[in-house]
């Protein structure tokens, strides 16, 4: 009976030592203060980085590629269950030709190489934005990650691609001009959960954390419909720089702030 309780005993001390450890792993990923299911973030900084060290742009850009999984892969860790990350706006294209060809073989490089690892992590991916522009090569990438990722549950991924909130607007009434014209829906039936379902992410909950690297105060023309009532974070760290420790200070701020929706607090 002694050496039973010893042996007892000894299997209780290991699982409490199993446990501690796992806590403590799990507080060393950190996790997400609640109310934070979706993040969205505008990736910005990434020549200025570069420049600040001597480097050229494409350096920048590269080094802001290999955070995309990174912070995927955090957020995923912390409980967050949609992350929505701006990689290229409409209006990037105004930049110079050789900085958009880099860009655009950046995405092919995520798509290809990292792909693997974010279905690995249970991450579900998702391109927004109007894909018609890109060569056609990338447009199969990008259906062919989809289709991988599809049934994925951990969390979802959104890449806005030739994205614009403008955009997205526009698409939405134009969807709905047509089928109000074709009768599937009566004018007087739309209102703000109708013409939201026919955005770019009508089928999910709206973001409530915007973060923003770089320095800059404004949103860009991301998410303009979806971002009413999101909580805008912005932060000098440029975005190569934006890690973990970031992401768990823009979570620390959310909790300080009381999210009213135009109710008394």
């Amino acid at each position: 009976m002694p050496a039973r309780r010893r042996a007892l005993e000894r299997e209780a001390a290991t699982s409490a030592t199993e446990a501690i450890a796992a806590v403590e792993a799990t507080a060393s990923r950190g996790t997400a203060p609640t109310g934070v299911r979706h993040v969205a973030i505008i990736m910005d900084g990434n020549h200025r980085w570069a420049n600040a060290r001597h480097l050229p742009g494409a350096a920048g850009h590269r080094a802001g590629a290999r955070n995309v999984r990174a912070i995927a892969e955090a957020c995923a860790d912390a409980g967050v269950e949609c992350l929505t990350l701006f990689a290229f706006g409409t209006e990037n294209w105004q930049r110079p030709r050789r900085e958009v060809r880099l860009l655009m073989d950046l995405m092919r490089s995520v798509l290809e190489n990292d792909i693997d690892e974010l279905n690995h992590q249970e991450v579900q991916l998702r391109v927004i934005g109007e894909r018609s522009r890109f060569d056609g090569d990338l447009q199969e990438r990008m259906a062919d990650a989809e289709a991988l990722t599809r049934d994925n549950k951990k969390m979802r991924l959104n890449i806005a691609a030739n994205f614009g909130g403008r955009w997205d607007i526009t698409e939405a009434a134009r969807a709905l001009a047509r089928d109000a014209r074709s009768g599937v829906l009566e004018p007087e039936s739309i209102d703000e959960s109708v013409f939201t379902s026919y955005l770019s992410l009508g089928d999910i909950a709206q973001p409530d954390l915007c973060v923003r690297t770089g320095g800059d105060h404004r949103i860009s023309n991301f998410l303009l419909w979806d971002l009413a009532y999101t909580e805008l974070y912005f932060t000098d760290a440029f975005w190569p720089d934006f890690d973990r420790d970031c992401l768990q200070a823009a979570f620390a701020w959310f909790e300080e702030r009381q999210r009213r929706f135009g109710r008394r607090a």
